[in-house]
């Protein structure tokens, strides 16, 4: 074994110095490389989805729906109900895709991650360089949506503009538990189980109509997961619906994404290093 090897080696073991090399950077640059050459109109349809829905379900179907109430008493039109929550749906699509099938494939198949950890990167580095691109592509997803909201009139109050810091957030969220999870499969079979999760947290997480129309052990169950909470927080920042309730939903993806960062760093080491 070289010098070299050795002092790497020891440095691995233990400390801080095992985890962190401090050049996510690194790690992001390699990933927008790879974006460069790759299909971008695979990007660009993740935009288009949240946008067809608000154009059949928010203007179409709200033309015989009118307005809904909103958890906190305001009332709105249709489709500024429903907006908020395709946008926050957009966080989640975009930096899930990235942080799970992407993942996946350079986990198991591209031996990427053996190759970065070979190097002075450390397993922290490996996982905040991936999440960090992931929140990016949910940000650009959102960016673009916000805009769309804003031509249609569908941002009723000045926090909208808080909306978008509120999307990194939730897309690191997303993004983070992800790629814990996604360290944990062995087989693209096992994938399917998160789009068993996904489409669910969609359909029921009060992105179409109010919580309050389930019966109340569903309503349990929808707020344990996560994209309601995205839902709420952003539907309160667009409608002028502000609560101190906010501050719970931002504390729970602040909660996920130390949970996502944990275990993706854990499971990275004992891959690869330890």
């Amino acid at each position: 074994m070289s010098a070299a090897t050795t002092v790497r080696s020891t440095r691995r073991r233990g400390g801080v110095g095992a985890l962190w090399a401090g050049n996510p950077q690194a790690v992001l640059q390699r990933s927008f490389l790879a974006a460069r050459s790759s299909n971008w109109v695979v990007v660009v349809s993740g935009f288009f989805e949240p946008v067809l829905y608000l154009a059949s379900m928010g203007i179409g179907l709200g033309a015989l729906v009118g307005e809904v109430q909103t958890s906190t008493g305001t009332v709105v039109p249709y489709a500024a109900y429903i907006a908020p929550a395709l946008l926050a749906v957009s966080a989640m699509n975009g930096a899930v895709y990235d942080s799970t099938w992407n993942v996946f494939f350079k986990l198991n198949y591209g031996k990427l991650y053996e190759g970065m950890l070979s190097t002075s990167l450390g397993p922290l580095d490996v996982a905040l360089g991936e999440i960090l691109y992931a929140l990016m592509r949910g940000l650009v997803y959102a960016c673009g949506f916000m805009v769309i909201m804003q031509l249609f009139g569908l941002n009723l109050a000045p926090t909208a503009i808080l909306a978008l810091p509120a999307v990194v957030l939730i897309a690191f969220g997303f993004a983070s538990l992800g790629m814990a999870i996604t360290s944990y499969m062995k087989t693209f079979q096992h994938m399917d189980w998160i789009t068993l999760l996904m489409l669910p947290m969609f359909l029921f997480s009060a992105t179409f109509f109010p919580i309050t129309q389930y019966p109340e052990p569903v309503q349990f169950v929808v707020q344990v997961f996560p994209l309601w909470h995205g839902v709420e927080l952003i539907r309160g920042l667009t409608t002028g619906s502000l609560s101190l309730a906010l501050l719970w939903h931002v504390l729970y993806y602040v909660v996920m994404i130390a949970v996502g960062l944990f275990f993706t760093t854990k499971r990275l080491r004992a891959l690869f290093l330890d």
